[in-house]
């Protein structure tokens, strides 16, 4: 009988110290490099279609670079721009273009601008995947910010389906 007291006081123990980590763990999904890969390749092929030279950066959740391409004739200048708005995207998790405005010079929040890294030009998107942002797209190169955006989201779109889960 007391050995049967001590198992069940032991298990107690253990499942409730389980229970107790589990609410300290968190867990999220990330894009795998295949997907980050397919990713830029899309957008890369989205913004060719239409006429530019650009880079794609694709960033982790966390702004780690996971793939940086870079097109033929794009700038020297662009890959770096890409990457600072992937980052700002997936930091402030909200588009570049919606930042652009309100972080303008008039807005409250415009003190944002200051932020080192942070880059407020149109281009830079989040990915969400079943409602967690899994990472951010940025674009530059093409001839302004509302271009590099719609390169973004297609070059999303082209991969959606891997993104569900």
């Amino acid at each position: 009988m007391k050995r049967l007291l001590y198992a069940l006081v032991f298990a107690f123990t253990v499942n409730t110290a389980n229970a107790e980590s589990d609410e300290a763990l968190v867990s999220f999904k990330m894009m795998t490099p295949e997907t980050a890969l397919a990713l830029a390749k899309a957008t890369l092929e989205d913004c060719r279609a239409r006429g530019y030279q650009t880079a794609v950066a694709v960033l982790d959740r966390f702004g780690g670079v996971q793939v940086i391409l870079r097109d033929l004739l794009a700038g020297p200048h662009t890959t770096e721009t890409a990457r600072r708005k992937a980052w700002t995207a997936v930091n402030f998790r909200t588009d570049t273009l919606q930042m652009m405005e309100v972080t303008a010079y008039d807005q409250p929040q415009s003190g944002v601008r200051h932020v080192d890294g942070a880059l407020m030009i149109g281009g830079g998107v989040p990915v969400q995947a079943a409602g967690s942002m899994v990472g951010a797209v940025g674009v530059s190169g093409a001839p302004g910010g509302q271009l590099d955006d719609e390169c973004a989201r297609a070059g999303i779109a082209a991969i959606a389906d891997s993104l569900e889960f």
